[in-house]
């Protein structure tokens, strides 16, 4: 069913709307942007040693893994970026049978309990009933649910209060084959030319393909009757400002986990998040990369070093010579030391999001520019085009994906994009200069 929604304030949350019909309503100044829905039982930020550095089965984190990015694709995680939180558009959501945001069940106990409140602030109400995560507080699927759904409501804020009166929809959908997902989408805004933000928490069986693929990373799994169940759940988010002097970002955070015939459950978390200017700024720079190095570094010294360069690899256009942007961090099949303090890294990851780039945008986004200089900014997004087509591994695996969300996978993409043959930029201009970044990566922060 579609729900309108009229202009919130920017404190305000969502809760369940208790009148004739089903859906979310504006719930002004109960929760706090720093304190929206902490996932129960999950600690503050703690120092912890010798994160990622256990063996995978394979020998370790590789520039070639990527089911859980994969997955994004298949679960409608690839490609999306932060909306606004002003002023919706449109609310699609799916009738479920035991909704989370239903009228009162009659136990008040359940209706004004913690997660209750914490889960108002959200987007849309969590993908799992509210039941199901209240029976297992401690699992870290509830854990990871209850961050994503946080990460996507504190960004989709931020940037509406960047834009001023954008619209955006909120888009609930569900899996055919177990679970769904959340998208929230703003086009043609003031600031933003194209931004989303997308969560999924989807279930089932692997497929063999992707179960080869987790093969050829030296993963051991053992199937029964040619099945391995798996859950799978992140957010993802791509945000395409107008004006050519604001950067463009995107982020993912996600977790994995499968059940093997014997009944052991492999895990891992994976995810990142990188810079993607049009023209270089040398403090916006240093600004976004000090920015989650501080993340990083609660939890180790030398996690931002090496994620950074698993960055600057993995963002590589082969056939261009030249990197997608100016990197950030990146991680895969992230399995130690432990499963609570992995999932204290990814949380520290997240919330460093909003600090990292919205300060960019607010500094950028009444810039005066140029044609020549917009012109540039089409081209480079040509290139951004270029990667997650051929290259980016969640997108491809998602398009020959059979059932896969296609509207999810390819929301990654701009609005618009410019080709021209053989374009070489003059020499000793401000678009070599970028140029020379983008194929000689360099260190921003030490």
């Amino acid at each position: 069913m579609a729900l309108h929604l009229g202009r919130l304030s920017a404190g305000s949350c969502w809760r369940a709307s208790r009148g004739g019909r089903r859906g979310l309503c504006a719930w002004p100044g109960r929760c706090a942007a720093a304190r929206i829905c902490r996932p129960p039982g999950a600690a503050g930020t703690e120092q912890c040693r010798g994160l990622g550095h256990k063996s995978t089965a394979g020998g370790g984190p590789r520039l070639g893994t990527g089911l859980t990015t994969a997955l994004a694709g298949l679960a409608g995680l690839a490609g999306l970026a932060a909306a606004a939180f002003g002023l919706v558009e449109r609310v699609e959501m799916v009738p479920k049978s035991t909704g989370a945001r239903s009228p009162s069940s009659g136990r008040p106990e359940e209706d004004d309990d913690e997660l209750t409140r914490r889960c108002s602030c959200f987007m849309a109400p969590p993908v799992t009933d509210l039941r199901e995560l209240r029976g297992r507080p401690s699992d870290m699927k509830t854990k990871m649910e209850l961050l994503i759904l946080e990460t996507q409501a504190q960004v989709c804020q931020a940037l509406a209060q960047v834009d001023g009166g954008a619209r955006f929809s909120v888009d609930r959908w569900e899996r055919k084959e177990g679970g769904g997902g959340i998208s929230c989408v703003l086009q043609d805004g003031h600031v933003f030319e194209k931004a989303g933000v997308s969560i999924s928490v989807v279930h089932g069986n692997l497929s063999e393909e992707a179960a080869k693929q987790m093969r050829s990373r030296g993963k051991i799994l053992k199937t029964k009757d040619g099945k391995l169940p798996f859950s799978a759940m992140g957010v993802s988010s791509v945000i395409h400002p107008k004006n050519p002097h604001a950067p463009t970002i995107h982020f993912n955070y996600r977790y994995f986990e499968i059940e093997e015939a014997d009944g052991n459950k492999q895990w891992w978390f994976g995810g990142g998040c990188d810079l993607t200017p049009t023209y270089l700024n040398q403090e916006d720079a240093i600004h976004f990369h000090r920015t989650l190095k501080e993340a990083c570094d609660k939890h180790g010294p030398d996690l931002y070093p090496k994620f950074k360069k698993w960055c600057d690899d993995y963002f590589f256009i082969v056939h261009r010579g030249e990197r997608r942007g100016i990197g950030g961090i990146f991680f895969d099949d992230l399995d130690s030391p432990s499963k609570e303090e992995v999932f204290r890294f990814v949380q520290s990851c997240a919330q460093a999001v909003v600090p990292s780039y919205i300060p960019l945008v607010k500094k950028h986004h009444d810039d005066s520019f140029t044609p020549q200089e917009k012109l540039w900014q089409q081209l480079r997004r040509g290139r951004y085009v270029e990667f997650n087509l051929l290259y980016d591994r969640g997108t491809k695996f998602g398009l020959f994906t059979p059932g896969s969300r296609i509207e999810s996978i390819l929301m990654s993409l701009p609005l618009t994009a410019r080709w021209e043959y053989m374009h070489s930029p003059p020499e000793n201009s401000k678009e070599a200069e970028i140029l020379e970044v983008l194929r000689h990566p360099r260190d921003w922060v030490r």
